[in-house]
Parts: C-alpha cells; structure tokens; sequence
C-alpha cells in the first residue's frame, strides 16, 4: 500500500494486498480530531419502547461512573434527546467542523433538533438525506475525548439503521423492548440483523415492565407477562435489566433532568459495558450491623453495599433494610446492580433466588464489612456453604 493511499479504491490503479472490490467496505472515519474508544447503538425493532429514554439513562449513568459519554441521536425523524437533556440551543461550529453540545453533567450531544431552526419543524427526508444526516454526526463532528459514544438509532431495520451499521464501526448493541407478546417477533428481526451485520449484542433491556404501586407497594404487570427471559435464552442473549413504568421517569425527561435520574436497574447493563473497556466492576452487599457482617441476613439491620473497581473498592453506601417479606430482599438487592451478596447466614431459599439471577452467595462471613469485602476481592474470601440456622427448615431468612 503507497504511503499515499486515501482508502479509495475505487480511484486507484495499483495492485496493493490491502486492494477492496467497491462496495466491500462501507466504513466511515469518524473527524480527524475525534477519539472516539468505544461505540454502543441502542436499537428497538419498534418505535415506542423507549429506546431515547434507555439511551439516556445509560449514557447518564456511565457518566456518573467516570466514563466520558456522547450519544449521537440517529433518529433524525424522531429526535428526543436534547429535550430529555434539557438542551435548547443550537450546535455551534468553528473552522474545523461542527461541535456537539454539553448537558449540564458534560454528556456530549447531537442531535438534528439542534440543526433546525424550529426544534417542532418535522424532518420530511427520505431515505438517502436521512442516512447521510447520520453519517456527517460522525464525519464531520469533532468529538473530542470519548469512552463511550451511545447511538440511539432508528426504530425497525431498513434503509437507514442499515446505513449506519454500514458506515460507523460499532461495538456492540442493546436491544430495548417491551413485554407485549409480539415482541419475541420483533426482537428476533433485530437480532437477525446484528448478525446479519457482524455486530456482537450486548444484552437485552426490558422497558416498562411493571408498575410499583407507591399505596401498597405491589408489583403490576400493565403489559401482561414478560417474555423476555425466554427470548433472551432462546438467543442465548443476557437481560440487562426491566425498567418499571415509573412517573419521576417521565417528570424527568419532560423538565430536561434525566441526567440526574439514578436509573439503579441498569448496573447489570453499565457493568457489561464497562468490561468492554476492559474494567471489571463489581457491585458487592454487606448485610451488616454497626458496619459489622450480621449473621441474619434476613434481620439485618441494614445493607452495606460496595462499588469495586478492578478489584479496588471506589464507593460505598449503607441502605436501611427495606423489609423482611418472602422473597422481596433478593429482588430488591438484584434491582440496585448487586452482584455479590456477603452474610453470616443466609437462607437457602434466598440462596436458590440469587444464584438464578446470577448473583454470587458467600456466607459464613463475619468481622468489619469493609475488611470482608477486601478479603472478598483479594480471592481470600471463601464461602462456607452454611446457610442460617435460625430458618433453614423454612427460609425465613430472605425468602
């Protein structure tokens, strides 16, 4: 290959190992000034599932994390996510290209509301304009300093996710859904089509998947029973996470703050992404007491959980426990990220619960909670496999 060499084939005459028939590679580089590590697309097989708000919530929640994050809104006849931001003005520019605007937490965006000179003037392209609206986000946008850029893409697959899948070189994808019924059809076509495309998928995230009802605290299924789990295994994909339908969620992305909605259900999602970037993160609880490991899991007074970093931890809270009911303390520990759940004792019931969610059970503990979950990370702490006396017989003690 000549030092010289533009990448284009199609004008040149030499013979070079690196020669491509035309139409063979349909890459795109990004601008000269950006550095861009990893790119994520947050895609749906439908409009109206929440793939803007998922996109959000994400690129908001690995920014919290310490990650420098971008979303790139691909959804040129849809777009939603300055709004959700609370991002009014229009992009700027200098000689070298175009610049991407900063939410007030720094998430840099662009989006084609910043482009227009009235954010409510409909986008009436076809195919090939939107397409190439796309790929200028990427050529001709200057991000500068990015760990993780999220692109929330087009509903459905046609001409344009096709477009961007062809033209911007992506990591991996998060498929959003909802548990209607005909979702497993749907799922499936976008599925087929990240395969189709080469493109490793990340995992499943279930939108509105229950309602909490603040009165009595139950569960509701609004959309019926979830089918995700058994999509997930008929493709043999992760679920990230099941988002509820929850009103603070739309208050937020109505008034411009969705960046400081703490979306707890999407550690699992955060903390496969973060892997990506070659980080391992761990989200590890401590029933404790006074800062000590409790023998009841169950009675603990309350919850000590820990943010580990390649195996350093970076962050603590103690959370009261909400509550001994059957079943309701490893849903709850599960719907904030945990991963590692360190006690005592602990009942075999809430045993069998959190190894079917994944989550690792290290029991027999005991001491200083901090000084056990270093022990934990330093491979020197091993789980006895003794489960709580006090309710063995009747997995009172979780479960």
């Amino acid at each position: 290959m000549s030092e010289n060499c533009d990448q284009n084939c199609g004008s040149c005459s030499d013979e070079c190992a690196e020669r491509k028939e035309p139409g063979t590679n349909f890459l795109e580089q990004p601008h000269e000034l950006s550095h861009i590590r990893k790119v994520i697309g947050v895609v749906s097989g439908k409009g109206g599932v929440g793939k803007s708000l998922v996109t959000s919530m994400l690129a908001a929640c690995m920014n919290r994390k310490g990650f420098k994050t971008a979303i790139l809104d691909a959804d040129v006849t849809g777009p939603s996510i300055p709004k959700a931001f609370g991002i009014k003005e229009k992009a700027s520019s200098n000689a070298l290209g175009l610049l991407p605007a900063k939410s007030k937490a720094g998430i840099e965006i662009m989006s084609i509301n910043m482009l227009l000179n009235d954010e409510t003037d409909p986008v009436v392209w076809r195919g090939p304009m939107l397409a190439g609206a796309v790929k200028q986000f990427w050529t001709d946008v200057i991000w500068y300093d990015v760990d993780f850029m999220f692109i929330d893409m087009p509903p459905g697959t046609s001409d344009v996710p096709l477009t961007v899948f062809q033209s911007i070189a992506v990591d991996g994808i998060i498929i959003v859904t909802s548990p209607q019924e005909l979702v497993s059809m749907i799922v499936s076509k976008a599925v087929k089509m990240a395969e189709m495309m080469k493109i490793p998928i990340i995992g499943l995230v279930e939108n509105m998947s229950y309602f909490t009802c603040p009165d009595n605290g139950k569960d509701y299924k609004i959309f019926g029973d979830s089918h995700i789990d058994e999509i997930a295994r008929q493709h043999h994909l992760k679920v990230l996470a099941k988002l509820p339908i929850d009103p603070e969620i739309s208050a937020a992305c109505d008034q411009g703050t969705i960046e400081l909605y703490d979306a707890k259900w999407l550690e699992a999602a955060a903390r496969e992404l973060a892997e990506l970037e070659g980080r391992k993160m761990l989200k590890i609880a401590v029933a404790s007491e006074n800062g000590k490991v409790t023998e009841h899991f169950g009675h603990c007074e309350s919850f000590m959980i820990f943010d580990t970093e390649n195996n350093q931890i970076i962050a603590s809270e103690t959370i009261a426990n909400p509550g001994h009911r059957p079943g309701f303390l490893p849903n709850f520990l599960n719907d904030r990220g945990v991963n590692v759940i360190i006690s005592g004792g602990i009942g075999s019931g809430a045993i069998d619960i959190f190894n079917e969610k994944g989550i690792q059970v290290i029991v027999g503990a005991g001491g200083d909670a901090r000084a056990a979950v270093t022990a934990y990370l330093q491979g020197d702490l091993i789980s006895t496999g003794s489960v709580c006396q006090e309710h063995q017989h009747h997995d009172g003690c979780g479960h």
